[in-house]
């Protein structure tokens, strides 16, 4: 396999940021899970509510992106860089997913994503710096702390809203088994204090996402 140089990596990750911040998604082909449900009937502050949660949810997904998009960029072992790639491939489908429900709802994404995208992709970048144990262990926390966060937007969401929840439980088993191999890959765990400003950071971000 040919590697790339720097010059190559910086011109390849560039263009996923534009793809993230823009699109098109380069999506893995599977089908939207809310495709087998039909529209609900929602007043319209249920519909405003709905989108500002899945606005928090596409934010998310951006923040992941380039979380491993700058982990991939620094990481030391191709099998890492290989897991990370992929891991980003999946979140792809969730950005997507995300995108054509709030499109749905007659809503849209987060004014604040390209800030999100470049606070993230340093942490990543400076998380895969410190070495791979680590960053397959900041994959695992961050993977950790969406999951609990989807469980509470899966109770917040208006209970005949099928067509966000059925894409929210998606991305939830698919956020869970990025953190169950990110661990098997050897990932650290990470300090509390580090957690905690992790979740702190995260909560500043969902709080403002949700009206920005």
């Amino acid at each position: 396999m040919r590697r790339h140089g720097i010059l190559d990596q910086l011109v390849v990750t560039l263009d996923q940021a534009l793809h993230t911040l823009a699109g098109p998604y380069s999506t893995t082909g599977r089908p939207n899970p809310a495709d087998t449900w039909p529209e609900a009937a929602l007043s319209p502050a249920e519909r405003r509510h709905a989108a500002g949660l899945m606005r928090v949810d596409h934010a998310g997904e951006v923040c992941a992106q380039a979380l491993y998009q700058g982990q991939a960029l620094t990481a030391r072992l191709d099998e890492v860089r290989g897991r990370m790639e992929q891991a980003a491939a999946e979140e792809n489908d969730h950005l997507a997913w995300c995108a054509e429900r709030l499109e749905e709802l007659g809503s849209r994404t987060s004014l604040l994503n390209p800030f999100w995208y470049a606070v993230s992709f340093v942490i990543g970048a400076a998380a895969g710096l410190a070495g791979d144990r680590w960053s397959l262990g900041f994959v695992a926390e961050t993977e950790r702390q969406v999951v609990a966060h989807l469980e509470g937007h899966l109770r917040r969401l208006p209970s005949q809203d099928r067509r966000s929840r059925a894409i929210l439980e998606q991305m939830k088993v698919d956020e869970g088994r990025h953190a169950t191999g990110a661990l098997e890959a050897g990932g650290a765990e990470l300090p509390r204090p580090v957690r905690l400003l992790m979740r702190l950071a995260s909560r500043v971000m969902t709080t403002t996402a949700y009206y920005l």
